[in-house]
């Protein structure tokens, strides 16, 4: 792999750009000509890219990078809705050889999904050109780049907690007992408990709530569905419980929630590059 995200500057991006999108059961997008580099986070539903006639599948909870210079074609899951976000980074003059060092796929991690966050919040206000966007679609590259360097021991050293974070991610809305996940991962549950508070400083169950909540709020800013639709899509027992837990989390109510989300939308500037 080497270092090849790492040796890009930011005076080589002319601009980095993001979204957030869902597709309704059935979706498909393309063919289209892949000109930058692009994060696409899978978080609900299923996709299949087929990148030059050769199909990659990608399930929830995972990070792919496209790359310049391929065709692409789309195919969203046919029995559920599919939810992703992007970071897209024009870096035209980079070489081949730096193009061949990037891997496909990756856990979402933490750093990405904040990265994201971060420059989803700051569309609004900010162009695609600006040195802010850019610095932040760069440095989701170099996050990228970095943890696959650090991925093949890190899975050596902590497989249970990534099989176990991948099943969370993978079917979230599954009424999960501890017992069940540790049974899924196949370690004893005192010892995934073990791990998870080594390596991600919380239990199994409250990263499993933790993600519950993440993946909600999501939902409530972009998608119309009810909160009762949402709370049962993600895992909670009611949509009293739903409300519950979100203002508990994140201080504001379901309603608060989405209000706030299209607010914000209505006020950020039309994409300036194509949305799938």
């Amino acid at each position: 792999m080497g270092h090849a995200a790492e040796s890009l500057l930011t005076e080589q991006v002319h601009a980095a750009d993001c979204g957030t999108i869902v597709y309704s059961p059935g979706g498909r997008y393309g063919p289209r000509y892949q000109t930058d580099f692009q994060l696409v986070l899978l978080h609900t539903g299923h996709l299949t890219v087929t990148i030059d006639g050769t199909s990659h599948p990608v399930t929830p909870g995972n990070v792919v990078l496209l790359k310049p210079g391929h065709w692409e074609y789309f195919e969203f899951a046919p029995d559920r809705e599919t939810w992703h976000r992007w970071i897209a980074v024009d870096v035209p003059d980079t070489g081949a050889a730096e193009l061949d060092a990037f891997p496909f796929m990756l856990p979402i991690s933490p750093e990405i999904n904040q990265l994201t966050d971060l420059m989803l919040a700051m569309k609004p206000g900010a162009a695609a050109d600006s040195p802010r966007m850019k610095c932040l679609g760069l440095a989701a590259l170099h996050q990228f780049s970095h943890e696959y360097q650090c991925e093949e021991p890190a899975a050596i050293a902590h497989a249970s907690v990534v099989a176990a974070k991948r099943a969370i991610h993978e079917r979230f809305a599954h009424d999960w007992s501890f017992n069940e996940l540790a049974m899924q991962v196949n370690v004893t549950p005192e010892h995934l408990i073990r791990l998870f508070h080594a390596h991600e400083n919380t239990t199994p169950i409250k990263y499993l709530w933790h993600y519950r909540v993440r993946q909600a709020v999501e939902m409530l800013a972009v998608t119309d569905g009810t909160a009762a639709e949402i709370a049962e899509r993600c895992g909670f027992k009611s949509a009293i419980h739903f409300s519950k837990c979100l203002k508990q989390r994140t201080g504001k109510s379901p309603t608060e929630i989405r209000r706030e989300a299209w607010r914000k939308k209505e006020e950020s500037e039309p994409a300036k590059r194509d949305q799938f």
